[in-house]
């Protein structure tokens, strides 16, 4: 027997208490009101329509399925993106309830025992059109209030057929073993895209130590900012062509007009060195760098880091590209956004609700 809803100042009102228990008691829905009732709200009234368990009457006046949604369009912000979104994470067995219109998510789990398992971790859900743009910002500031309560920060993207990707979204602490060691000192000569270190012992000691560049010859290439990366530490001194030496400021301009982002990338590679990481470039995985938490020879690059700035904005096409590629070489893709000195290394893993 199907319950009945009386549609009152766009909600919906279950009337009789046992109704109204089973709703509330077994599947979570709406919030009791008193005497015994129980209050949903639209999207919740038309999810139950749509899976033929409720009837809703204005007046006596039957609602059907599209009058219904077409009062849903006039009352909640971008419905279909939410209507989609609820209907899928429903349909997949989660209790989730609409989040206030000015709240930075759109869901949030319902968690009748929150005391229950501490370590469970309730989830919020921001719902995104594929055409919508995915701001960085807005993204590091939802992560701290979602992570102030302990709980799950998840995006459903959802795309003009009506499927939906999910991402967990989370600041990442990176962090590795690999230890700075004490290099002797040699001299790198500046080509147009790399440095190339022709001191046999220093090569090799960069290579097996921190895997630093890429055998040249009997000496080493090295990257524009392992080169001033080297530079910094006193490691290397950078001449050019012309035999040369440059100083650390007349290197570092050269090659700022070689590769104008160096700065922000030199921010990000000497970070993740700090917190014990070998880094390599990462462009033929479509990003800035790989990182190895361990020594190449006992593992394989575990993250995928981009260097973007404060204000960085995405469509999300490309952000569903960086992490379908990371996945499929069994890699996280993190962003490391850069503001100043400080840097927030945000994660995008896929998820499977």
């Amino acid at each position: 027997m199907q319950i009945v809803g009386e549609f009152i100042d766009n909600k919906i009102i279950v009337k009789k208490p046992k109704e109204a228990g089973r709703l509330y008691s077994k599947s979570h829905f709406g919030k009791p009101i008193s005497g015994n009732k129980l209050q949903l709200d639209l999207l919740e009234g038309i999810f139950l329509i749509d899976e033929g368990k409720i009837r809703i009457f204005d007046s006596k006046k039957e609602i059907d399925f599209q009058r219904l949604i077409n009062i849903a369009t006039q009352q909640i912000s971008e419905f279909e993106v939410k209507y989609l979104t609820y209907k899928d994470l429903r349909k997949r067995g989660h209790a989730i309830k609409l989040c206030k219109e000015n709240e930075p998510t759109t869901f949030f789990q319902f968690m009748q025992n929150k005391t229950t398992k501490p370590s469970e971790k309730q989830f919020f859900v921001t719902a995104f059109s594929e055409r919508d743009i995915l701001d960085l910002e807005d993204t590091n500031n939802v992560i701290q209030k979602v992570t102030k309560n302990n709980g799950a920060l998840w995006y459903a993207i959802v795309d003009e057929e009506g499927d939906i990707t999910y991402y967990e979204v989370s600041a990442l602490d990176l962090g590795g073993s690999v230890e700075e060691n004490v290099f002797p000192k040699g001299t790198g000569l500046l080509l147009k895209n790399r440095v190339v270190i022709f001191d046999k012992k220093l090569s090799k000691h960069l290579l097996q130590k921190e895997f630093f560049g890429k055998p040249f010859g009997d000496g080493l290439q090295i990257s524009l900012v392992e080169a001033l990366y080297l530079s910094e530490r006193d490691v290397i001194v950078i001449k050019n062509s012309e035999e040369k030496i440059l100083s650390k400021k007349e290197s570092e301009k050269l090659i700022l007009s070689l590769q104008p982002d160096i700065q922000s990338r030199l921010t990000v590679f000497r970070d993740l060195k700090k917190r014990g990481l070998i880094i390599k470039t990462g462009f033929k995985f479509g990003a800035h760098f790989r990182a190895y938490t361990k020594q190449p020879d006992e593992t394989h690059a575990e993250y995928l880091i981009h260097v973007v700035g404060k204000d960085f904005k995405s469509i999300w096409a490309e952000i569903s590209r960086a992490v379908r590629l990371a996945h499929s070489v069994n890699k996280e893709i993190a962003f490391a956004q850069v503001d100043g000195k400080n840097i927030n290394y945000i994660k995008f893993g896929r998820l499977r609700p």
